[in-house]
């Protein structure tokens, strides 16, 4: 009953004419955003969140335009997946294997519609997930202290970083910059200025919407112009588009399988949209055997890894809003968004602002809904976004990035500092070192720095109470798992791209 009463607290909500408009203008830009390759849902989300503080939004409207955008950038990957054999963002590098070739045979349309409808249900299983699934985690995290918090931010550096580098020591380097990022400006406890270098621009910290906004979108601007150049062209042109009523029946149960999978993945801090479409891939074609054709162009293929990354999408938004831990790159950047909005993510986000977490499932399942119906009729229109030039597409993403933060703090600092983070996130790329830690240092080290010191404080300094309870021990040992996991998991992950050869 409870859940029941919270979801009509969330539709009243979400049921409102300008919070249906943010959802459904989040779920066009999204979509355009994710069919573009090399973007992806991480950077359209920092790119734009700019654009909600100049419009004045509130939390909720703020959090439901974001959260669209993010859904519609993970439908919007299988775009470019399927027509370019580019994978839009990194999760839907699964849906070239069977896609492309799907298209190549001339079937484009119908791997596109099985696609969007793979995600639907994959993305809308999962919004059911973290309504039945959230509430009870945000009752288990009121059991958390400072020891065991610590031990939280640690799992999220270990299993964020060892699932988004090929180089775990990459990882751990670029958590340690992101901690010493997150250490600029006045100490709260001792009021010492930490790295400012005596420029009064500094003594307040980082902004994290300055960070966010040079490592992913202007640091994208320079890779984007150094990979792709001046032209721009569509792979296989779209002909036809029909509902491949037959594909969708064969495939339900992929469907389904690949859903569960790709949520648990979501859930888990750090292993993400990747993972899940991964797991979902391998599984199905694991059950499909040698004569399954996986790898040909083959329905199945196409369905398993959209299902499953969509519903880690959801997924990863169950430990955010719960324990205040992203579960991936994109709920990172949805993290800085409602630390800036001074809403502090966790359990008490349930009871102290419920119409704020209500109002967005409710907008989730709404928004959904929306895709499914604008990504069929419309998917012609999302590919005519892949033949625009990058001599117009390039300046529009800067423009828009310099006027979001101008806007924001009025101040010329910033925007240096913006670029020069534009800067270091080229460089970090241009080292294979991944940026998303960076990221998570930012955010969280001065809570990760909070904890340990309440923590030593409560215990007299002793550090082995980091270890005195059963939740802090199984985080601690999921933290090292984590890390050392992906060292042995790789080969088994290097396996499908053997298949594009």
């Amino acid at each position: 009953m409870d859940i029941i009463d919270n979801l009509i607290l969330g539709f009243s909500v979400a049921l409102t004419p300008f919070t249906l408009f943010l959802a459904v203008v989040g779920c066009f830009l999204g979509t355009i955003i994710g069919a573009l390759p090399g973007l992806g849902p991480s950077n359209g989300v920092a790119i734009l969140i700019p654009i909600t503080f100049s419009l004045g939004l509130d939390a909720t409207s703020a959090l439901v335009l974001m959260t669209s955008v993010y859904y519609g950038a993970m439908y919007g990957g299988r775009i470019s997946s399927i027509l370019l054999n580019i994978p839009g963002d990194e999760p839907a590098l699964m849906t070239t294997l069977d896609g492309y070739p799907m298209a190549k045979q001339g079937r484009a349309g119908e791997a596109l519609v099985l696609s969007g409808v793979a995600s639907f249900v994959g993305a809308f299983l999962a919004t059911l997930g973290l309504i039945l699934l959230a509430p009870v985690l945000a009752e288990v995290a009121y059991s958390f202290g400072p020891a065991e918090y610590f031990a939280l931010y640690l799992l999220a550096f270990c299993t964020l970083g060892g699932m988004s580098s090929n180089n775990q020591a990459k990882s751990a380097l670029a958590a340690c910059l992101g901690l010493g990022i997150s250490m600029i400006g006045v100490d709260n406890s001792s009021g010492m200025e930490r790295f400012t270098g005596g420029n009064l621009h500094l003594m307040d910290g980082i902004d994290f919407l300055v960070a966010i906004v040079g490592l992913f979108a202007i640091a994208e601007v320079f890779f984007f112009i150094e990979s792709h150049g001046k032209s721009s062209s569509i792979g296989i042109k779209l002909e036809k588009v029909v509902i491949p009523w037959k594909s969708i029946m064969e495939t339900k149960w992929v469907m389904l399988r690949s859903s569960l999978l790709g949520f648990v993945a979501g859930v888990l801090p750090g292993a993400g949209a990747s993972l899940g479409s991964f797991m979902a891939y391998m599984s199905e074609k694991a059950i499909a055997g040698e004569k399954g054709g996986f790898g040909t162009g083959v329905p199945k293929g196409v369905a398993a890894p959209e299902a499953g990354n969509n519903a880690a999408a959801g997924g990863a938004l169950v430990p955010m809003l719960t324990l205040g831990v992203p579960g991936s790159g994109t709920t990172a950047v949805l993290l800085a968004l409602l630390m800036t909005l001074n809403i502090t993510p966790g359990p008490t986000l349930f009871a102290e602002r419920p119409e704020v977490v209500w109002g967005l499932i409710a907008s989730l399942l709404i928004a959904n809904v929306v895709l499914l119906l604008m990504n069929v009729p419309m998917v012609k229109i999302f590919v005519r976004v892949l033949q625009v030039p990058p001599w117009i597409l390039l300046p529009g993403v800067t423009m828009v990035s310099f006027v979001g933060i101008y806007s924001l703090s009025g101040s010329y600092f910033d925007l240096l500092l913006m670029v020069g983070f534009g800067i270091l996130g080229y460089a970090l790329r241009k080292l294979d070192i991944p940026t998303v830690p960076v990221i998570l240092g930012i955010l969280l080290g001065s809570n990760m720095e909070d904890a340990l010191r309440r923590a030593m404080v409560i215990a007299d300094g002793e550090f082995t109470y980091l270890f005195s309870s059963p939740i802090a021990i199984g985080l601690w040992i999921a933290a090292i798992v984590g890390f050392v996991a992906p060292m042995f998991l790789r080969n088994i992950l290097k396996k499908p791209q053997r298949i594009t050869d």
